[in-house]
């Protein structure tokens, strides 16, 4: 039990102890880690965006519509590609693509974002946290730790769409209901919906979210695994 608590809470003991090593050289490595921070999710945005798009293309879907906030570059890529549009709700969205009804399609463009964990997303965590490179650390938290930072959205459409393969939740409506990367949006659908009885969907979303944290650890898990491999174990104190 000890063993797989200290894994749940892997990514947080990396972050924290990576933290406070940085801090070693002062309090002004506060500030290179926000300037890294800030930096990182800059460019970490639409490149997480634009490899949902690079997997579903490549897992035999159809890309229609990203769409990217232009604070995060969406104007100049959609000079460039025609499936991008700048603006939308959120900062980044696949907002239009086609799976042709098949999940693995689905899931392939769900998790083509999160290759960026596992190589070199922990790695480069805890080489700039043993380096007490402060800036590089910051820049390194929002490709290290994405799986666990999308859990209201892509991890929670990951989780949903392996629940809603399950029978209880398998019907065309519950799909409708349950899945999507948003779970705020999902909850509030389900809120709406005029068929009773609604406990199971309320159920589903829970197991949906509940099946994507697992995911998120698993994956920092598998990242971290291939990081010890290549010569960074966990950050000590």
């Amino acid at each position: 039990m000890m063993r797989w608590a200290r894994l749940a809470l892997l990514p947080l003991t990396d972050t924290w102890r990576g933290l406070d090593r940085c801090l070693e050289r002062g309090a002004l490595a506060l500030a290179w880690v926000g300037a890294g921070l800030l930096a990182g999710w800059w460019l970490y945005v639409p490149a997480h965006e634009l490899l949902h798009a690079a997997a579903c293309a490549a897992a035999g879907g159809e890309v229609r519509r990203l769409e990217i906030a232009p604070l995060y570059g969406g104007a100049v890529l959609a000079r460039l590609l025609p499936f991008v549009a700048a603006g939308g709700d959120y900062a980044g969205r696949l907002s239009g693509f086609d799976t042709r009804g098949s999940d693995l399609v689905y899931l392939a463009t769900d998790l083509g974002p999160f290759v960026l964990t596992l190589v070199p997303g922990v790695w480069w965590l805890r080489r700039a946290a043993r380096g007490r490179r402060a800036f590089a650390f910051g820049a390194s938290l929002p490709v290290a730790l994405a799986p666990l930072l999308s859990l209201t959205g892509d991890a929670y459409e990951i989780g949903s769409i392996l629940i809603t393969r399950l029978p209880a939740w398998a019907a065309p409506a519950s799909r409708q209901l349950l899945r999507g990367d948003d779970l705020w949006r999902r909850l509030a659908a389900i809120a709406a919906a005029g068929v009773p009885p609604r406990w199971p969907l309320w159920l589903g979303a829970l197991l949906a979210a509940g099946a994507g944290l697992a995911w998120a650890l698993l994956t920092y898990g598998a990242g971290a695994a291939l990081a010890a491999l290549a010569g960074e174990p966990a950050v000590t104190r």
